[in-house]
């Protein structure tokens, strides 16, 4: 190639169409708000009947079912998003990580909407929960709670553990720096 060619190859390099982009992006916007209020209409209805139906009206089921759901919707999202943080940190990696974590936990985030939404249909679903899942609301919070204490307990255990090997290391170390150091002891006499 001669050098007039490597100029026109520079020159023809297709630049970014930002209206193109623009116009995606705004696209995009429009249907995920559309999304989020057809979601905030339906969504909270919907949830409040699937955990009527599995509760059934039983206070204790309600306790159970809502420790179990708070507990595992809550240790699973932060445990997938902190091990796929310690492994890599690209902002790819930390954005695929949070939308694992608000996938697993989309059934709390649900709850969540019912209990502190403004709409109709979340007071609709409060309305449901009270009827048909009593105690529900209250077990989900207990086990999101111990989940999070769980989450504390093996971070603190992680922590600590990193810091007593560092601590061994560093005294190995100093061990063998100073049997370098000072000079073997001299030989005894044998007696006999």
């Amino acid at each position: 190639m001669t050098e007039t060619d490597e100029r026109a190859a520079r020159e023809v390099e297709p630049r970014p169409d930002w209206g193109r982009r623009a116009l995606w992006i705004g696209g995009i916007l429009a249907v995920f708000v559309l999304a989020m209020i057809i979601g905030s209409a339906t969504i909270p209805r919907w949830w409040a009947h699937r955990i009527g139906d599995q509760v059934d009206g039983s206070i204790t089921q309600g306790t159970t079912l809502g420790i179990v759901y708070g507990f595992v919707f809550a240790f699973l999202p932060i445990m997938a998003i902190l091990l796929i943080l310690r492994w890599r940190t690209t902002w790819k990696t930390v954005a695929a990580a949070l939308a694992i974590g608000i996938v697993l936990a989309l059934p709390n985030l649900m709850t969540l909407s019912i209990v502190v939404g403004q709409g109709n249909a979340a007071h609709a679903g409060d309305r449901i929960l009270d009827v048909e899942a009593p105690a529900f609301r209250g077990g989900t919070l207990a086990g999101a709670i111990v989940a999070g204490l769980l989450v504390g307990f093996i971070a603190y255990l992680m922590v600590s553990r990193d810091r007593a090997r560092s601590k061994a290391q560093r005294a190995a170390q100093q061990g063998r720096e100073e049997a370098v150091r000072s000079p073997p002891p001299p030989d005894e006499p044998a007696t006999g």
